[in-house]
């Protein structure tokens, strides 16, 4: 699909071709920066107006953002991490790779003697390690702590499967599956059992009405307060 690199008071923007596309979506995503996706009907040109059109709302956008990316850490051998059950070690060792290994309680993470820590790649393969302990974690303690509000409110969910997506830290599909994001790990506990109740109660309610908070407050106590609790919070960023 055709694709076009432009800059606009200083903010490069990508914009592509798109089949899917049913009107100009402008996306801004962490790390990645201005991506608009284009109609195949629609020409650049008038693609390129309605993001002039939209450029404050974009700059604001990205201020926010910048705020969140900020936040991404940059691991060393000081760096105090924490996920629920795990602690994050990093060691400089005699190997000729980045490696790790999840014990009881520990993410060890060898490095290269003499290598910088703060290399992409090996910042890449420390977020790795500290990924296999979250997905560790999500497998022991997700399914039963699920199970256990499904019980206490007579609720009934399909399948669960833990992912890793960058959006969402849960979702409920129509035939009642649930998917919850092994991120959750790194929340603490209220938050995380915020999450589950509120895919459990769309297991009741499809949609985000008036209906589905009552509901959801009713099995979660104060669930639009927590609900602003978890804007501080971003499956990708951490």
């Amino acid at each position: 699909m055709r694709k076009e690199e432009i800059s606009i008071n200083g903010i490069d923007i990508s914009i592509q071709k798109s089949v899917k596309a049913k009107r100009v979506n402008i996306r801004i995503k962490p790390f990645r920066g201005v991506l608009v996706s284009v109609p195949i009907f629609v020409s650049f040109n008038r693609a390129k107006k309605f993001i002039k059109q939209k450029i404050k709302w974009i700059e604001s956008s990205l201020a926010k953002l910048k705020q969140m990316e900020d936040k991404l850490t940059v691991f060393n051998i000081n760096t105090q991490f924490k996920t629920h059950s795990h602690h994050l070690n990093i060691s400089f060792c005699d190997t000729l790779k980045t490696k790790s290994l999840i014990t009881n309680d520990t993410i060890n993470v060898m490095v290269p003697e003499n290598a910088d820590v703060n290399d992409i790649l090996i910042q890449k393969e420390i977020r790795k390690g500290i990924e296999k302990a979250l997905f560790k974690e999500a497998s022991e303690y997700l399914p039963t702590r699920i199970n256990y509000f499904a019980n206490k409110h007579g609720l009934v969910f399909n399948k669960l499967k833990i992912n890793n997506t960058k959006t969402r830290w849960g979702s409920c599909a129509y035939n009642n599956n649930i998917n919850l994001n092994l991120q959750l790990m790194r929340l603490p506990s209220h938050l995380i059992d915020y999450v589950i109740l509120h895919e459990l109660a769309h297991t009741k309610v499809k949609n985000h009405s008036i209906e589905f908070w009552n509901f959801l407050d009713s099995i979660c106590c104060g669930a639009k307060k927590i609900d602003k609790e978890m804007k501080a919070f971003n499956p990708k960023i951490y």
